[in-house]
Order: structure tokens, then sequence, then C-alpha cells
């Protein structure tokens, strides 16, 4: 092997300074020697730019090219990801990612060489060493080396729900030669003791909660086949300000968090570092705990368990870029998808692989090992000695590539890209969402559309700007972690949640004992107490706010509701309960009220429903709607009874769920007219199970039933009742409108319709409706005939649009979701106008957000 030689630094010479940096002479490959990458031409900022001016960071020169990712200051940056692959191996100190925590420390040149590093703790031999003793006393090696922040990617985490990090894209890792001595050189000088554990470091950043600190452990430091280093230049330069002037730590195969910049202090101790930094960031906690109970329990934060050391494996694809397009009558026969990959812990990339087919089969991709070229080069670089020739460990990202054909990207809908390291750790399919959004690593996806001639490409996100296909599926309510990048799948809308954690919903320090005469005496209207589980409530601070309507809470008044509030109310809702309660109901009045409460009277009524208890309706037909919607029709208690639901509101239902005979409790809009005497007619989509959903729990429940099953009911609940003639309450209070915007899907269309009908079926009324209606399918359409029949009747007052997802080639109407387009097309704001909303959750929030940001208030919105 060739040897090249530089003038090294021993400590009889002096350290020169020339334009302000210190300086050695360096020697790099001349033409004829072997072939390794060299950094890329470098341009050292000198000017400060005017968003700095303002800041801490006055005094660091900075490339404007860098996308900032937490605003003005701190600095955080990733560089454009194209002008980052196309730098090549190495990356040049300017578009080197940056991660500050804070203020970058001013260290001016002449302080450099009196640069402090105290190395303490569990040593026989505490040291303080100086700039100039680290550079003279301990030799200088010079590696290739990635560093990757845990972040990287984060934006894909972030879109799907908010992390407690900042959104970066997926250019949050950079390559460089760093040059400097080995850690275990320095810290084998201060002699560790054996009881000795963990190197902690700190560097010089003060931030709000001290010096950004962490650690890794002694027994990795010490080992040279981990290759941690302390370096004081990146490329032959010296370090610039943003990576840690004028000395850093460098860990490779770790995450960036641990690679300590400006660093004054190792300190060996027997357990891992107690640093605010190391405990509050850069780990991965279980995916089932969420930002408020990690608020909540610090147990989450101090267990080791879930720091994150070592990368795991990851790739993106570079080409095509995001929103690059490929005109079909002008391209070649193929096309080269290209992109990086890295693992973690010195594991090599073994396979890059690309699916054209949404991972049904897989094509291999070429891959280049750019870092091998240095372990066949011998001699020094930079004012340190390559010495990798006997490492086999891998440390670097590599470059992948793959000739595709045109027409096959012309016949998928995206380019999905994984990697596979030598452990045989793969990228998942699917997202690991945590609480700080780190080491995002599922299979990277390229979205191709085709509009015409021209294929169009999406990557997930971009870093700074809208866009990405996460973010457009997103906004047209799909849900991004259904296995299927959220394109809806059979009965996602009614997904069952996870059984929730049981919530204490009472207030701490409260022993009151309260009796049924006080309970009695307190269940007004006015002041409507209930009991829950033997607990009482006073619901009177929340009669306006309820969303059933102050109804659902004074129909409960003086009576234990336990059943029907724990199947119906959320997480969320029971967290509330503590501020409503006033103390327990002793145990002898407790039993009185249940028996009290399992009373009736077999008297006929007029009116069928009943607010404070359960009625009973008989199963007697069902008629099939579609594969999976049916009819249910219920006699009611006696022929004669109306059912007795204003317009506008809904019943609860109570069904026995066979598989385990709990109460399934669900709220529904009857599709009959109100004025139906002795019978109701329920629209029902059945949610069927499938390999990843478990199914709807009411709906199975209900498709199960037997003719002549019972079900109970009750009801009427709901804020909002449409009174005629352009009157509605909402709340009890009365509003006059000219018109209505009415949003629905599936099966959401049954309490839109019902205000519909209202409307059409009085000549007089003058109310215009506008009824926007998504579903996948033309026969998912439902009501179609009556709602064909309104139009028909009255064009002016009744306007009908329906968009389909799955669209077949005949379907000559509107096609996606309810988008931001089709909503400012037949949705604007008006005066005395509502909009009614009904739907699956995401069209619901996706209709909410886009309803508010073009102009509609809050208090204009009805969600069902």
């Amino acid at each position: 092997m060739a040897s090249i030689t530089t003038q090294t630094i021993t400590e009889s010479e002096t350290i020169s300074f020339k334009n302000g940096q210190i300086t050695v002479e360096d020697t790099i490959p001349s033409p004829g020697e072997p072939d390794i990458p060299l950094p890329p031409p470098s341009k050292n900022p000198v000017d400060i730019l005017d968003v700095d001016k303002g800041t801490p960071d006055n005094h660091v020169p900075r490339d404007p090219r860098l996308i900032r990712l937490t605003g003005v200051h701190p600095f955080n940056v990733e560089p454009p990801l194209t002008a980052l692959y196309k730098e090549g191996f190495l990356t040049s100190p300017e578009l080197f990612y940056v991660r500050n925590h804070g203020p970058v420390p001013q260290v001016r040149d002449e302080d450099i060489p009196d640069w402090e590093i105290s190395i303490e703790g569990l040593v026989e031999k505490p040291l303080v060493l100086n700039f100039r003793e680290v550079l003279q006393k301990y030799n200088q090696i010079t590696a290739p080396i990635t560093l990757v922040c845990a972040g990287n990617r984060r934006k894909e985490q972030n879109t799907v729900r908010k992390s407690k990090g900042f959104s970066w894209g997926p250019a949050g890792l950079s390559t460089a030669l760093f040059t400097g001595p080995m850690m275990a050189d320095i810290l084998r000088s201060a002699k560790p003791l054996r009881r000795a554990k963990y190197v902690c470091m700190e560097g010089a950043d003060k931030l709000p909660n001290g010096f950004y600190g962490t650690s890794v452990k002694l027994n990795w430091a010490m080992d040279p086949n981990r290759g941690i280093m302390l370096a004081h230049k990146m490329n032959g330069e010296d370090l610039r300000p943003d990576h840690g002037r004028p000395l850093r730590a460098v860990v490779p195969g770790q995450i960036g968090g641990r690679s300590v910049k400006w660093l004054k202090k190792l300190i060996l101790t027997d357990a891992p570092s107690d640093n605010w930094y190391h405990i509050n960031d850069n780990r991965v906690l279980p995916t089932m705990v969420s930002p408020e109970m990690s608020a909540l329990d610090r147990k989450w934060w101090t267990d080791e368990r879930y720091a994150i050391y070592e990368l795991n494996v990851n790739s993106v694809a570079v080409y095509p870029q995001h929103e690059e397009e490929i005109d079909l009558s002008t391209a070649g026969p193929t096309y080269t998808v290209k992109g990086y990959a890295y693992a973690g812990g010195g594991r090599r990339i073994t396979k890059v692989e690309i699916s054209l087919d949404r991972g049904k089969s897989w094509r291999l991709s070429e891959i280049e090992y750019a870092e091998d070229k240095y372990r066949d080069f011998d001699g020094d670089l930079f004012g340190g000695k390559v010495d990798m020739w006997w490492r086999e460990a891998s440390f670097c990202w590599s470059f992948w590539s793959l000739d595709v054909p045109i027409a096959d990207l012309e016949t998928s809908d995206a380019i999905l890209v994984r990697a596979v390291d030598e452990a045989l750790s793969a990228m998942p399919r699917d997202m690991y969402w945590s609480v700080l959004g780190m080491m995002n690593n599922p299979w990277f996806r390229v979205a191709i559309t085709k509009e015409g001639n021209t294929l169009k490409f999406e990557h997930p996100t971009h870093p700074s700007k809208a866009g990405g296909w996460m973010e457009r599926v997103k906004k047209t309510g799909g849900d991004l972690l259904n296995g299927n990048w959220g394109e809806r799948v059979e009965g996602e809308e009614l997904v069952e949640p996870e059984p929730v954690k049981e919530i204490n919903m009472k207030k701490d320090g409260v022993n009151r004992q309260i009796d049924l005469q006080e309970l009695k005496a307190n269940s007004s209207g006015e002041k409507p107490w209930f009991v829950v589980n033997g607990e009482v409530y006073d619901g009177t601070g929340f009669l306006e706010g309820h969303p059933g309507g102050a109804i659902s809470i004074t129909s409960s008044a003086g009576l234990d509701v336990s059943e029907d509030f724990l199947a119906i109310h959320s997480e969320t809702a029971k967290a509330m309960m503590p501020d409503y309660h006033i103390g327990t109901l002793d145990k002898a009045s407790l039993e009185a009220l249940k028996s009290d409460s399992a009373g009736g009277s077999d008297e006929p009524r007029e009116v069928f429903l009943q607010s404070r208890t359960w009625t009973k309706a008989t199963l007697t037909e069902k008629r099939d709607v579609s594969w999976d919607t049916r009819i249910f029709v219920f006699d009611l208690e006696h022929k004669k009874q109306t059912l007795g639901l204003p317009i506008g509101q809904h019943l609860m239902i109570k069904v026995q769920d066979p598989s385990n005979n709990e109460a399934v409790i669900r709220s529904y809009t009857p599709m009959s007219d109100t004025n139906l005497i002795g019978k109701m007619e329920l629209l029902v989509k059945v949610y069927f199970p499938t390999d990843t959903i478990p199914g709807g729990k009411m709906t199975m429940a209900l498709d199960k039933l037997p003719l002549g099953s019972e079900i109970g009911c009750k009801g009427p609940t709901g804020r909002f009742e449409y009174l005629g003639n352009g009157r509605v309450s909402i709340s009890g209070k009365e509003r006059q409108l000219r018109s209505f915007k009415m949003i629905c899907g599936g099966t959401g269309i049954t309490p839109v319709f019902q205000v519909l009908r209202a409307v059409m079926q009085d000549a007089q009324d003058p109310t215009a409706c506008v009824v926007l209606d998504g579903n996948r399918q033309e026969e998912d359409i439902l009501c179609r005939s009556d709602l064909d029949a309104y139009v028909e009747t009255d064009s002016r007052k009744c306007t009908v649009v329906h968009t389909l997802t799955k669209g077949s080639d005949t379907w000559t109407g509107r096609r996606g979701r309810i988008s931001e387009e089709l909503l400012a097309e037949y949705a604007p704001p008006e005066e005395q106008s509502m909009v009614l909303v009904c739907g699956p959750g995401p069209m619901e929030k996706s209709a909410r957000n886009i309803l508010l940001a073009q102009g509609w208030a809050e208090s204009d919105l009805h969600f069902f």
C-alpha cells in the first residue's frame, strides 16, 4: 500500500495560527494514490445572516441553504436532501446538519490553545488537559463517520400525531472525516477505577437546565472496535462553531445526541448520567405511553431501558425527488431510483430492497460502500492516521441504486424502500409512534400519481413546508397507521378503541357522606345530582357544555347511571369527573336507589322514549341494503306510540354483546320518520372484523340478533334540534337560519337526512340545503333514491353532491374524499347558515380544520 506522510504535532512543536485558525500542514492523496472519497469543495461562510443578528448566535456565520426547523433560534437545521446527496459520501461542514439546544458557545481564536477538558470522577488520577495537550500527547487518527440525529424522519411521526420533538425531514444526517485522539487513550491516562461503568460527558453550552450532557458505557469507550473519539477537525478543517469548536466527542454508530459538542468534562461514574438532557431526551418510550402519561409519571424518563444508543437500520429514497415529475412521452426506458441507507452499532447494510406492488415482491438494489475504500488506505490524512484495515465495523452511510423500467413505475402507486443490516434487522412496514418521535424507520414510501402523460412523485413529508403524501392523506380523513398507508379499509371508521385504563373519577380529599334524601332533594333540572359507581356528582356546571345537551344530565338527576355512563364516556370525559365529585352515597341509600331504578310501569304511554329509564323495542324485520348494510325494523312497546324523538336528536341503544354478555351502548338516529306510529327503522352499516381490525361491537351484535329479540332504548339526547322554517335550537338557544351545509359519510347520513327530510317535506320551509355525501363506491350511497327525489322536487332548495374514493370507470360524479376544494365550492361561509357534519372521525376532523380555515366560526359548526 502507498504511504502518505504528514507533519504531525509533537510536544516540541508549536501550534501556529493562520487566518485565525489553528493549523498543521495537511497532506491529502495526490494523483496516482489510492482512490478514496475526498471532501467536497467547501466554502467557509464569513457573513452573519440577518436572521441571526438579533440572537445569541450573532457571532456564527452560516450557510443560508440550510433548512431551519425550530425558527430563528436555537439553530436546528438539515440540508436540502438532494443537495446533501449530491455532495457525495462526505458532507461539507457548511451543509452538515446541526442540532443545538441553545446558544453556541463563543470561543475566541486566542483562547483555543488553553481550552481545557477535565477527566474526573471514579479515576485514580484526575486530569485537566488543555487543547495543546490533546493534540500533542495523544496519537491522532482520521476516520469517516456518519452522524445521525435520533429525530431523523420525525416529521412523519408528527404528521400522524404530534410528538414532543420538532419536525426533522429525512436529511438529519451527514458524514465527515473526523480527526482527533481516541477517547480510550485519554481515559486510560486517568486510570479508571474498577467500579467505573459509565463515561459522562458535558459540554460548554449553558442551557436552561444546566450544561448539555449525556453518557455512554465505559467499556464501549475503551473498545477500539467502537471507534469513540474526540475530534477537533472535520474534513481537514478545524471544527466550526456549530459543530463543537474546538473539541467534541464523536460516538460512531450511535445517535448524534451522544456526540457531545464543545466538550469540557469526562466524568467516570458507576451509573448513567443524571444530566437533565440525558434523562429527558433521546429516549423511545413505549408506544402506548401518551404525552400526558409521560408528563404525569417521571418513571418513564428515568428507566434506562428506554434510552437510545445505537442507531436502527434506516433508508431513504432521494430520487425520485419530492414533487419530481416524469414526462412519459420523453422518458427513457428506465429510471434510476437512488438513495441512502445506514445501520447502527457498526453493522453493515447488506440489502436495500425496492417494491412497486405494496410489498408483495421485492427487487434488490446495488449498494456502494465508499467507507471500504479507506480500509485499503495506509497513511496519514489531515493530521491523523487512517487505521481501518483491521476494523470490520461500518460506521458510515452507503448509497444504493436500482434501474426501474418506466413501464413498471407507470403501473405502480408507490415506491417502497426497506433496508436490512448484517444482524438481519430490517426496517418495519409500520411506524412505531412514541412520545419523542425518535428512531422513525418504517419503509420509506414515495407515492406515485399519474395525471395525463405525467408521473408525479411525493415523499412522505417535506421538512420546511406543507406537502407530502402523508399530509395529503391525513387531510382527506385517512388513518396513517392503518397498515395501508392511509387508504381506508373496510370498517375502519368504527374500529373499537383499546380498553382504556381505569380513571380515578373521585376528587382527592372529598369524604362527604350523602344519603338518599339529600340526593333526591338536589335532583331537579337546575341542580342535577347523579350517581356513578356509588359516588355522587353535581352536573350543574356542565349543563350548557355537555355534547349530548343538557337533557343528558338532567335526565340522569337522582339516578344511578353507572352502566350507561361507563359504557358511553371516553377516558377524557372520565378524567374530568373529579371536578364534579361532591361525595359518596351511603350503602343503604345506594341499595334503595338501585331498587327504585329497577322499577317501572306497564301503563301505555303516548311517547316511547323516556329520558330517565330504558324502554324496550322488539326486532321484527331485517332488510339488506347491501352486503354490509341493513335496515333493522323494531316494534315499539305499543302500536299507537310515537317514537318521541325531536328532529336532529338521537337515542341511545343498548344491546347485549353475545360474545361476553356485556351491554354495548351507542347513539343512533333512526332513518324512519319521527312521526311513524308503533315502529322505528335503523339504517346500520355492519363493520365486520378483518385480519387487522376487530370489527364494530354494536353493529356485529345487532347483526346477530334473531327476530323477536329486545333492545333497550333511552333518549332523546343531543344539543341540536330543528324546529322548522329555518329555526334551530342549540343547547336551548334559538337561531334563525337561511341555509344548511350538510357534510356526511357512510351511515353518517342518517341525522343529516332527518333534518333534510323535515325541510323538504314542508313546502313552506324556505331553508336551502346543500348535501356533500362521501362514500367509497356507488353502491355504498345510502338513501339515494330519497335524495334524488328531493333534488328533482326543488333543485334550488336542495343540492346533493356525491363523491367517491373508489368510483368505477362508469362513475361520472365527483371523485376523492370531501376535500378543501369541494368545501370551498359548495360550502363557503355564509351569514345565517350552519354546517351539519356526521361521519367517520377522520372525516369530521378534516372537515372541521378546513371549514375553520375557510372562515366558518366554531359556533356555526355542529357535529352529530
